[in-house]
């Protein structure tokens, strides 16, 4: 790839080169954005065929088969490499063509595709059969020297839980729980789930602690949001209660001066009332004859 990015500008091809950085670091945690990438560096150069595959496999990665078909066909022609025949079968699987990547197994190019490729194409022709209703033919299409091979290679985990996963679908389910087990043994990097498989087959359920943990924090915090709401009504009745309190005074036969109320106001009031009692001094007093 980087001699044919020294045929670019300087600029040119460190821009170009940045951005497939980026796909290749993207490509499995993130597609979509990966695709974003592999599109700006199409745009800058196209004629690169190393731009092309990239945005093969970004557009594959998103299900885009047939624009990912196109961008391996580009590359293909543009190198002359058969590297990339079992993906583009497994294009035309994708696009709901799985007689086309029948007829693609049985071509000259497969020969000349190195153990790693032959074995990548059994296992889409494999799953070719499978999309046809063929799963017997499926298993059949599987079983090899490099299956039977006690030998560990980055191909052999997929290759066994393949064949696990095909023994399953036409009911032989002790022979693919002995799969599923040996494609675990090969599984160093955790490509596969196969140990899942395996406890599935073996009825065993796991319990996720973290989530249980975590939705015990938040039963947690939805307890104590609500006790902290009802706390907070109870102080806003508390404070509503004292309100009462000091503007209900006439309720309680209390009198109360309005705020308003001056000092000459309750005056005149206690001369009323003083006047009041003179007058009746007044009437109880004998009159003189």
């Amino acid at each position: 790839m980087r001699q044919e990015l020294l045929s670019l500008p300087k600029t040119l091809a460190e821009d170009v080169a940045r951005n497939l950085v980026m796909v290749a670091k993207l490509l499995d945690e993130d597609p979509e954005q990966a695709y974003g990438y592999s599109r700006v560096a199409l745009r800058l150069a196209s004629r690169v065929a190393a731009v092309r595959e990239a945005a093969g496999f970004a557009a594959y990665a998103v299900g885009k088969y047939s624009e990912a078909l196109a961008e391996f066909r580009a590359a293909r022609r543009m190198t002359g490499s058969v590297e990339l025949w079992p993906v583009m079968a497994d294009c035309e699987r994708g696009l709901g063509r799985p007689e086309k990547a029948m007829a693609m197994a049985g071509e000259p190019e497969v020969k000349r595709l190195d153990k790693a490729g032959q074995v990548e194409m059994r296992l889409v022709a494999a799953g070719a059969r499978r999309d046809m209703g063929q799963a017997d033919a499926a298993v059949v299409t599987l079983q090899s020297p490099e299956l039977a091979s006690s030998a560990v290679h980055p191909w052999t985990a997929r290759l066994r839980y393949a064949y696990a996963d095909a023994l399953l679908e036409v009911g032989r389910e002790g022979e693919a729980r002995d799969w599923f087990a040996k494609a675990l043994e090969a599984d160093q990097n955790g490509t596969t789930d196969a140990s899942d498989r395996l406890a599935e087959l073996d009825g065993v359920e796991f319990t996720d602690v973290l989530e249980g943990a975590e939705e015990a924090d938040e039963a947690d915090a939805a307890e104590e949001a609500g006790t902290a709401d009802e706390a907070g009504k109870a102080v806003e009745a508390l404070k509503a209660d004292a309100g009462a309190d000091a503007d209900g005074g006439e309720a309680s036969g209390e009198p109360v001066a309005s705020a308003g109320a001056g000092a000459d106001d309750v005056t005149d009031e206690v001369v009323v009332e003083d006047t009041d009692a003179d007058e009746v001094r007044e009437e109880k007093r004998p009159e003189k004859g």
